[in-house]
């Protein structure tokens, strides 16, 4: 009995030797059937697995090269990458059977970069070389290059390219200098300008807009001169029409005064007239007519006479149908 107690404590202690907790930033290997297979139990056995640390790994580089026309320049990039768990067999291959096989693999894949850096910069001239031009052609070229080395690119930055000579150096600084300098200025002019151009548009747009009110207002005082001219006519034709109805009376008036002169009796003057020779029967009547019965009072003088005539007229008339009766 103690005998099956002693070989469970055995097995025991050698399972908690043996045996490992897989840690969640841990990637587990080992092999079967000659392929490069990764672990995903919680519990592995250390002695016939690799536990490679899954976490990235970043590299400074410092790559020294030259530039078309023999110019010595230097590259500092800052290239961040990790184990790649699809080609962890290119990764066992390159960096060995080992717990530093991520960091043994991205040694060798620094030199890599470092030909992609130096393949690059022997084409251009020292100022055609920029930050930018590097970091895309490098992106591309490592972004393939990665996975033969067993890494996965998780980024790439490119720091500066400088030339070594520093006489070089503070000469691009000053002509980079003049440049933005230059181009400020330019910069500058530009926005005067537009902002005289903008102002003449201003101006155009306000005259054009002074134009048309002036127009409205053109147009407005003519509709109104129009409208106070066919007032006017209106006007002139009641005025005339009233004269015509005026001038109509005063003929009908005038013929019937002249068919019966003896209306002549019952017309104001006259009636001035007899009142006249009966308060004043020694005196001369004299009858006034003011400016509105100047003209209608010629006429009315005028029919008396006739009047008179007539009546005087009908008197010899009268004296001589007598005579011859006697």
């Amino acid at each position: 009995m103690w005998i099956a107690g002693v070989v469970v404590v055995l097995l025991i202690a050698l399972a908690a030797y043996e045996y490992r907790l897989r840690k969640p930033d841990q990637l587990v290997l080992h092999e079967a059937d000659g392929t490069i297979r990764l672990r995903r139990r919680a519990f592995y056995p250390r002695h016939l697995s690799l536990a490679l640390p899954g976490t990235t790994h970043q590299m400074e580089l410092k790559i020294d090269g030259v530039a078309r026309g023999s110019v010595q320049i230097r590259t500092t990039l800052v290239v961040t990458v990790a184990p790649s768990r699809d080609n962890l067999a290119s990764l066992i291959r390159v960096g060995g059977w080992k717990r530093d096989a991520v960091v043994k693999a991205a040694k060798e894949f620094e030199t890599a970069i470092q030909g992609l850096v130096k393949e690059f910069t022997e084409r251009y001239l020292i100022e055609e070389l920029s930050s930018e031009k590097l970091s895309e052609h490098l992106s591309a070229g490592v972004t393939v290059r990665a996975p033969q080395f067993g890494l996965e690119l998780v980024s790439l930055t490119v720091q500066s390219v400088d030339p070594v000579d520093a006489g070089i150096a503070e000469a691009m600084r000053r002509r980079e200098s003049a440049r933005i300098i230059e181009q400020t200025e330019l910069l500058n002019q530009t926005a005067r300008i537009a902002a005289a151009r903008a102002k003449l548009q201003a101006d155009e747009q306000i005259a054009l807009l002074e134009h048309d009110l002036e127009l409205k207002k053109y147009d407005l005082r003519r509709a109104e001169l129009e409208k106070e001219a066919v007032l006017a006519d209106k006007r002139t034709e009641d005025e005339l029409k009233r004269s015509r109805m005026k001038l109509a009376f005063e003929s009908e008036e005038l013929a019937l005064l002249k068919s019966s002169p003896e209306l002549l009796l019952l017309s104001p003057q006259a009636a001035r007239l007899a009142e006249a020779s009966q308060n004043l029967k020694n005196a001369r009547t004299v009858v006034s007519l003011g400016p509105r019965d100047a003209e209608h009072g010629s006429r009315l003088a005028s029919m008396f006479q006739r009047f008179l005539d007539l009546v005087l007229e009908g008197d010899k008339r009268a004296s001589k149908s007598e005579s011859e009766g006697s």
